[in-house]
This record gives structure tokens, sequence and C-alpha cells, in this order.
């Protein structure tokens, strides 16, 4: 049996929004909107990972990382993850913005995060991040992934 893949992705908020890649053709998730993500590289810590894939991805140079947990994904009915996703989010970068030939970059108000063009995990663990809590997930897909079949999620307050 393979291992599951590691990435990290970093949710980029300032101010009363946030920012969003959506996945280009022929990359994982091509067509949904995403955190700055990517599978981490051997020997880089999920935090490096994180900060490498938004500057590649953006071009912003993110710091002041806040650690939220780990998302662990399966699809097909396995029952060790497939995906294991280390949650960050920070509203310190600097730099300017690039757009990046793995996908669309925009700027999301809060209110309006398009969780209907996202991976359907992200409608229970973003919302979370968004408040400052951490979490533990584990979700359940279908072989080709388009559909959630189920998920057990894990809060706790970073705040109190």
């Amino acid at each position: 049996m393979v291992g599951a893949v590691e990435a990290a992705v970093v949710i980029v908020v300032d101010g009363g929004r946030l920012l969003l890649l959506k996945a280009a053709a022929g990359h994982v998730g091509e067509g949904k909107w995403k955190g700055l993500s990517g599978k981490l590289l051997p020997g880089e810590s999920p935090s490096e990972g994180a900060a490498r894939e938004a500057f590649e991805e953006s071009g912003l140079r993110v710091s002041r990382l806040t650690r939220h947990g780990v998302v662990r994904c399966s699809f097909g009915g396995r029952e060790n993850p497939d995906w294991i996703l280390h949650v960050f989010s920070t509203d310190s970068f600097e730099g300017d913005m690039r757009h990046d030939p793995e996908g669309a970059l925009n700027w999301f108000p809060l209110e309006e995060v398009p969780y209907i063009e996202m991976w359907e995990d992200n409608r229970h663990w973003l919302p979370l991040v968004l408040e400052g809590k951490k979490f533990s997930g584990y979700f359940f897909y279908d072989e080709e992934g388009s559909k959630l079949s189920g998920f057990s999620l894990d809060i706790e307050d970073l705040r109190a």
C-alpha cells in the first residue's frame, strides 16, 4: 500500500475577504476554488510547504501562519487516508500578486465564499478557519471525488 499524499493549504485573509485559486485544467481539483495549496516536498514541514505554495501560486510571501488542523480525505471507501492536508491561515503577507498557470486567483468577500464550487469538505472546515478554530477532520469521498459520503470533525476554539 502506498502512503497518503501530504499537502498543506494556507487561507489568506485580508480584512473582510479571502484569496482563492480556481484550479486550472489538468491540476488536482480542476475547476474548483481552493486555498493556496500543494504537496509537501521531502523533508519540508507543513508550514514551510504552505508558505512555499502560497508564493508559487500567488507571488505573495506569507508569514505568521496559524495552524488550524489536519484534514484527511479518503476516496472510494478506503479506510486509510489518500490525502493528509495541513491547514493554515494568515492575514500577514507582502509582495505583488501574480497569476500562476495552476489557476486563476480571486479575492472573495467572506460572505460570498463560493462553497458550491469547492471540494465539499471545505464547507465544513473553512468556516472554522475563518472563526479562528482548531480542528481535525476525516472526509470520505466516492472514487471520483465528486461526492462526499461521510465525515467526522472534532473542533476546538483557538481563542479560548
